[in-house]
């Protein structure tokens, strides 16, 4: 794959802030910030929401190189100061960025480039929920875990939202089998979350 230094940055900066939302939201809002234990959370925070974050657009980018188009991650900042505001208070909405395409694409392209962002999140889903079932880790391990089965589980249902600009809206409009697969697989991991 091919990068540009912007998106080097957008792309590292992007991924930051994102785990720092969701590492506020987990260690209880603003006071939260101010824990012994944050910097533990946010590290939990980056390897689970933030990796999960950028593995979903870099297979975006590497889908739509492969049919080569052009493909550039740009993050959108305003979003992501909205990301960790709203997280002081409780809530995330995270809208960090998208990977930006140009070039013939057809409606089969769009919807496999589409589907590669929640694939990836189902696929890391399913690791997380694999390293449970198999390693039954104690402590820090077994809370990183679990969280990156949830977190994956919910990005890649999230993004089926089959409305624009979300990835299901493009899934569903190349092959409704799949979208609902895909869907369907989500919705399932997430449930399983709560009981493994």
């Amino acid at each position: 794959m091919k990068f540009s230094g912007r998106e080097k940055k957008d792309l590292l900066l992007a991924g930051l802030m994102i785990s720092l939302a969701f590492a506020i939201l987990l260690s209880g809002g603003l006071s939260g910030i101010l824990s012994q234990g944050f910097l533990i959370i946010f590290v939990i925070a980056f390897f689970t929401a933030g990796i999960g974050f950028l593995l979903h657009e870099l297979m975006h980018k590497y889908v739509a190189q492969g049919y080569g188009l052009f493909a550039e991650f740009h993050a959108y900042y305003k979003m992501l100061w909205l990301a960790i505001l709203f997280s002081l208070f409780g809530f995330i909405i995270a809208a960090p960025g998208a990977v930006q395409i140009f070039g013939r694409i057809t409606k089969e392209r769009n919807g496999k480039i589409s589907l590669a962002g929640p694939m990836t999140n189902l696929v890391l889903a399913l690791v997380f929920l694999v390293l449970i079932l198999v390693l039954s880790p104690p402590g820090i391990l077994r809370a990183l875990f679990g969280f990156g089965l949830t977190i994956n589980s919910l990005l890649a249902v999230f993004n089926m939202i089959p409305v624009m600009p979300f990835d299901g809206a493009k899934v569903i409009g190349w092959n409704k089998t799949t979208y609902f697969i895909t869907l369907i697989l989500g919705i399932g991991l997430f449930i399983l979350s709560f009981f493994v």
